[in-house]
C-alpha cells in the first residue's frame, strides 16, 4: 500500500487547459476514434469547455485515467502544460530505422 507521503503531489485540472487532452496521442480507440489519436489534435470527447465527455465512464481509455495533473507537467498556463507534454510525446515516440 503507498501512503500519502510517498504520493506525488497533484494539482486540480486547469479549467479550459485541456493541453492532456490535446498534445498526446492516444493509441487505443476512443468513441468518435477507432485508431486512436494523433499527437496534437484535440480529442473530439472534449466539451465546449474543454472537459471531458467520458469522464468516469468504462469508454475513457486508460491512458486518460492514469495522466494526472501536477505542477511540473501543468506549470502556470495551458502553454507551459502544452511544451512539457509534446516534449515527452516526442520523447516516448518509437524510433524506426
Amino acid at each position: 500500500m503507498t501512503s500519502a507521503a510517498s504520493r506525488a503531489p497533484t494539482t486540480a485540472c486547469r479549467p479550459g487547459c485541456a493541453a492532456c487532452c490535446t498534445a498526446p496521442s492516444i493509441s487505443s480507440p476512443l468513441p468518435g476514434l477507432p485508431l486512436g489519436k494523433p499527437a496534437g489534435m484535440a480529442c473530439p470527447q472534449l466539451d465546449a469547455e474543454l472537459r471531458c465527455r467520458l469522464f468516469g465512464l468504462p469508454e475513457r481509455p486508460a491512458v486518460c485515467s492514469s495522466l494526472a495533473p501536477g505542477a511540473e507537467m501543468c506549470g502556470e498556463t495551458r502553454e507551459h502544460a502544452m511544451a512539457w507534454l509534446t516534449r515527452l510525446e516526442r520523447a516516448t515516440q518509437p524510433h524506426t530505422p
